[in-house]
């Protein structure tokens, strides 16, 4: 079984001579071509939205699982994102997030709240207040870390049934775990959100996640929390490390920022900064 530590290599673009498995950036958010999978493996694509996302899951199962196993193992795991819509997100009337907003339940309530309430105080702390579910109007929303936290718990659900080899991308997120159906690691191409002639960063993942910020070319989708404006120093925010729903909120803390957020990453941290642009 694999090392549950993050493995990331950074590669140079004149080596990096195998088509990327997967594509993150302003136009390129996508699943590479499928190569061809072990005889020992079986290789499942499949993409599903909820009402606030696109998932886009690639699965590199072992044979013995068989077809119907991947299978209900896939469904298990769109099951559980397609809950979490419903369940927590705060633009769903009755979900339990808008029931904490309007003060009718506690966080302790129900323990999976009780964890998405403490991870997002954690990273309110990690980031000196600049991710702060708590900073926006009408009251707790945990919309910067909620989609990352969201692929984490379905991806524990792939691992329950026996997947322990996978890539789910979200937008201009991913998290991967294993080996790509060629048998190596992730090959990810993360390209410059604004300027399409600068060649890609390469990284071979075997374990870990990029959240990104900013590079829909979205403006105003992230406040600085400490005067309620949109942000505007950068221009896009992406972060590399072990966790999605962490690197989401630090990307999205980033963003808001601008460069004081680089400290953060610092001191042998477990998250890094691919890219932190400035707007121009």
């Amino acid at each position: 079984m694999i090392d549950e530590r993050r493995r990331t290599r950074w590669i140079d673009q004149p080596s990096f001579l195998s088509r990327p498995d997967l594509r993150l950036g302003a136009r390129s958010n996508r699943l590479g071509r499928p190569g061809a999978a072990a005889v020992d493996r079986i290789s499942v694509r499949h993409t599903v939205r909820t009402s606030t996302a696109e998932y886009s899951f690639l699965l590199n199962a072992p044979a013995w699982l068989g077809r119907r196993g991947v299978g209900e193992a896939l469904r298990d795991a769109v099951a559980e994102l397609r809950a979490i819509d419903l369940t927590y997100g705060p633009n769903q009337p009755d979900s339990l997030v808008s029931k904490l907003r309007r003060g009718e339940i506690s966080p302790g309530s129900y323990p999976p709240l009780a964890d998405l309430v403490e991870r997002c105080a954690a990273m309110r702390a990690a980031t000196d207040g600049w991710f702060d579910a708590w900073a926006v109007p009408g009251g707790f929303d945990p919309g910067g870390l909620l989609g990352g936290w969201a692929v984490e718990r379905a991806t524990a659900r792939l691992r329950a049934a026996g997947v322990h080899d996978y890539a789910v991308l979200s937008g201009a997120d991913v998290t991967v775990r294993g080996y790509a159906p060629h048998g190596g690691p992730w090959r990810v191409a993360v390209h410059h959100p604004t300027d399409a002639q600068r060649a890609p960063l390469m990284l071979e993942m075997t374990a870990g996640a990029v959240g990104t910020s900013g590079v829909t070319g979205r403006q105003g989708h992230v406040v600085d929390p400490h005067t309620g404006e949109p942000a505007e120093q950068l221009v896009a925010a992406t972060v590399v490390g072990p966790d999605l729903a962490v690197a989401d909120a630090y990307a999205t803390a980033l963003y808001a920022a601008g460069p004081v957020g680089l400290a953060w990453f610092r001191d042998g941290s477990d998250y890094q900064v691919l890219c932190a642009d400035r707007r121009r």
